[in-house]
Formats: structure tokens, sequence, C-alpha cells
């Protein structure tokens, strides 16, 4: 329906968003947050025709829908606040002492933008992690132009956000070109748009092998320019031993439906789930498989993602070793998940890599560990995960202090006595990871703290007052939090 974006299209989008950078990085926080806010009322104008063409392109139902593009608006009018607050600038003023020997410098540093922002929409969040979601809504607050190319997944969604984002973009008289939107099922687009010289950073969510193809081009450039890509994740549970023999049903059944949440069709889904032999796992996996067998297979996002669940989950399933504990009892229709539980030894776990790798779907594996040196050296095998999950007692917690040391080497969220499922978009979230979960532990893809990955540190020395950024003047004309001389204060100096 759509046709790829020709290199001459692509050379002129990011020439109209280096143009319009040089503008837009002079706006106020006060009128970026007004776009990102009017962005949010567009979409919520966009009414029945935008969930109704998702629904179409993605299989999703209308309820989650709805709640996913209230989620975008919660984002974009949130971030739009954080934005206007003004922590994330990380504002800095270390005034002049002429009396120290040599003299002490005024300094004063302050987050800035990078420049245009290349983001790839994802295929599992039409909207809150595609054309209008966190990343761009991160990128507009940090005062960086946005190039979006489209999921050719729900490319027709995407164009009615585009156009939404645009229809803002003339309410609030922004500059040409502080918005683009393109289109490319072939790798050769996303190279382009990486590639390209006015490209400053990259926002991506998807698979490991799309993240870091666009990584490695990154770093291939001229100038490398960071890439922000969250590449997923097994998100492991740890059932510990007196949490386990105490609730181990009432665990079985709380993971199945996070396990079968959305068709398996998140970041967070919990694929991999450990614990030690003994009465209480097995309880556990009993009760696990039989709540798995009541559940239906459900449409997968498109025939892409169903094919590589299928792929995936018979390969899993092959490895010697690995015994299937449960299977829907209902029949799969075309493109539909299998919601499926299996099982293995720590041992297997620790001989066989394709053990660690995700299923993204209905699927979880249990590893049976033969006692808890087992499941220590199980967790010093386990690559980056954007979550990890303890179920346990304070005092399993207590006794198990080498296991939660090294859980939070590998983890960006450390969940206890939950699931991962759900990511909360609050100031606190960290939705990131170390390597392979994302390529840059240090930052979050939730939370207005995402802000900072489109900026980078500017600081100014001994310039005039009146010369200054508002944001770094004597009065504090903006009223926003600043280290003043190692002090946190509203106060102008």
């Amino acid at each position: 329906m759509f046709k790829d974006a020709t290199s001459h299209e692509i050379d002129q989008v990011l020439n109209n968003a280096w143009q319009a950078f040089r503008q837009y990085r002079k706006y106020s926080l006060k009128d970026r947050a007004r776009f990102m806010r009017t962005i949010a009322t567009e979409l919520e104008n966009a009414g029945d025709e935008l969930i109704q063409t998702a629904m179409r392109e993605t299989n999703l139902p209308e309820a989650r829908l709805r709640n996913e593009r209230a989620r975008t608006m919660y984002q974009l009018t949130s971030y739009a606040d954080a934005c206007e607050r003004g922590e994330w600038l990380e504002a800095r003023i270390d005034t002049a002492n002429t009396n120290k020997t040599p003299p002490k410098p005024d300094i004063r540093k302050m987050l800035i933008p990078l420049g245009p922002v290349v983001v790839f929409g994802a295929s599992n969040f039409p909207f809150a992690y595609s054309t209008a979601g966190g990343d761009t809504a991160c990128a507009f607050a940090a005062g960086c132009p946005v190039i979006v190319k489209a999921h050719p997944a729900h490319a027709q969604t995407s164009e009615l956000v585009a156009r939404a984002i645009l229809r803002a973009a003339e309410k609030c008289q922004l500059p040409n070109g502080v918005f683009a939107h393109v289109h490319g099922a072939s790798q050769e687009v996303g190279k382009a748009l990486v590639m390209h010289p006015y490209t400053k950073a990259v926002g991506f969510t998807g698979s490991y092998s799309g993240g870091t193809a666009l990584f490695d081009w990154a770093n291939q450039r001229k100038e490398p320019i960071p890439v922000f890509a969250e590449m997923g994740s097994v998100n492991p549970v740890f059932l510990l031993p007196e949490k386990l023999k105490q609730s181990a049903t009432e665990i079985a059944k709380l993971y199945a439906g996070s396990i079968t949440l959305g068709v398996g069709q998140f970041c967070t889904n919990p694929g991999l789930i450990f614990g030690i032999e003994g009465a209480e796992l097995q309880e556990f996996i009993t009760t696990l498989g039989n709540e798995i067998k009541a559940v239906s297979p459900g449409t997968m996002l498109h025939p892409g993602i169903s094919k590589n669940y299928a792929e995936n989950r018979s390969r899993a399933l092959s490895q010697q070793q690995v015994q299937t504990v449960a299977i829907s009892n209902t029949q799969p229709a075309d493109n539909q998940g299998v919601p499926t539980i299996a099982s293995a030894s720590g041992e297997a776990f620790l001989n066989n890599p394709i053990l660690h790798q995700e299923v993204f779907g209905p699927y979880s594996l249990v590893i049976r560990c033969k006692d808890q040196q087992e499941l220590l050296q199980v967790v010093r095998h386990l690559e980056g995960q954007l979550t990890a999950t303890l179920m346990a007692t304070e005092n399993d917690i207590v006794q198990h202090d080498e296991l939660v040391e090294a859980v939070k080497d590998i983890c960006g969220r450390f969940v206890v006595n939950g699931v991962p499922t759900g990511v909360e978009v609050c100031l606190s979230m960290h939705h990131g990871g170390p390597f392979p979960a994302t390529t840059d532990s240090r930052f979050t893809s939730v939370g207005a703290d995402g802000i900072k990955r489109f900026a980078r540190p500017i600081a100014y020395q001994n310039w005039p007052n009146n010369l200054l950024p508002d944001e770094l003047k004597d009065g504090n004309p903006l009223g926003i939090w600043r280290t003043v001389n190692d002090e946190i204060t509203k106060n102008g100096l």
C-alpha cells in the first residue's frame, strides 16, 4: 500500500529536520510541552477511525487498543509536564571565586538536544511504542525533531497517527520538518536513515537482529551516534523455597495469566522460571500446566510474528531433555499462538544455549535446579534482561543474598512477588537493562528520564548572564530546580 522511501526522499526529510532543529532547539520548555499536549489531543480527536484501523492491522482487541491510546496520550502529557519542570536538564551552577588560586571561573552546565532523532515503530505496540510513542515524546521534550519509520505491520495506523502529529505541529506553528513520517519494508530504508549525517540518535523497540543491525550501522558512520535499542528479554522468575512452600498454587495461577497476557506478545513476558527440585516445585508445575491447558490460543499481531513463534517454539520443544508440560486444549486457527509450558533440568539449561533464547509468544520454560548452588550457577549464565522477579519471603531474600546480588547484575527492573508484565509510566520506572536486553543499560525507554537519551551536556564558562540560556541565568526565570554551589534550589543567585 505504501511505497518505500527513496534515498532522495530520505535525504530531503533529514535536511528539513536539520533546518527545523536550528529553530526547534530554541523553543522554550513551555512551548515544547504545549506541542506534546496538542499531539495527545489530536490522538483523541482521531476517534474511532484510528482504533478500527489498528484493529484491522494488528488483530488486537478494541479494549486493548483504547487503553493503549490512553497510555500514549498519558505519556505525551506526563512527559510534557516533566519537560516543563526541567529537572531532566540537570542544571548545575558553580559561581566564580576570584579569591581562589588560581581563580575559579563561573561554570554552568545543562543538557541540550542532540539533533534529529530517527524512531522505528514497534510491531507489538502500534501506539505506545510507535509513531507517537515514548521515544517520539522524549525526543520532542528534549528539543529534537523526529523522523519515524512506520512499522510495516501497521503502516496505515502509523500514517493516521503521523497526520495527528503534523496537525499538532501546524496548530503550534512549529517549523516545517520538526516531524516526518516515512515507510520502508526493506533494510535499505532503515540503513539510509541511520547512516544519514544529519541523524543524531536512534530509538528502536524490536528484535535482537534488528536492534544490533541499527547499532552496527550507527557505529560504522564517520560520526558514530547513540542507538537506544530495546531488543527483548526472557525476564527470568526465581521461585525461592519458603515462598514456594507457602503459595505454589497461587503463584502458578498468577503466572499462567502473565505468560498468556496479550498472547504473550510483551517484551516483559516471563519466559523462564527457575526453582529448586522438590514437591513444591512439582505442585507449581502441575498447577501451571493445568491453567495453561484451559487458555485458548489467541490471534497474534501479524503472520510474521505467528510464524516466528511457531518455529521458535518447535525448536525449543525439540531440544533433548526438554519435556512438554502442557499445551492449550483448544486447537489453534491460522496465525494463533498456542499457550505452552515446558520444563528442563538446570544441567540441561547450563549446557544448551538454545534454552536461554526468547520465544516471543505465550510460552514459558520451567527450569528445575537440583539445589541452591545450581540455581546460583544458572543466574551467572544468564544474559542481560529487562526484568527479573523473585517470588520470595523476606527470609528467602535474606537467606539468598548471593543470588540476589547476582540477579542485580543482569536486570534493569527487579520485581518481588509480582509479575513483570505491565510497565508503569512514572519517573521511577526503568525500562532497560544490560545487553542484549538493550544497547545502553544506563537509560530507560519508559518514564520521563527517557528524555535524557536525546540530550547531551554542555558547560558554559564565564558567559555574561544576559547571554546565558534562561535555564542557567542568575534569576532562574523558569523557576526550575537547579544545583547551585552544591545545593539544590529554585532560588535565584
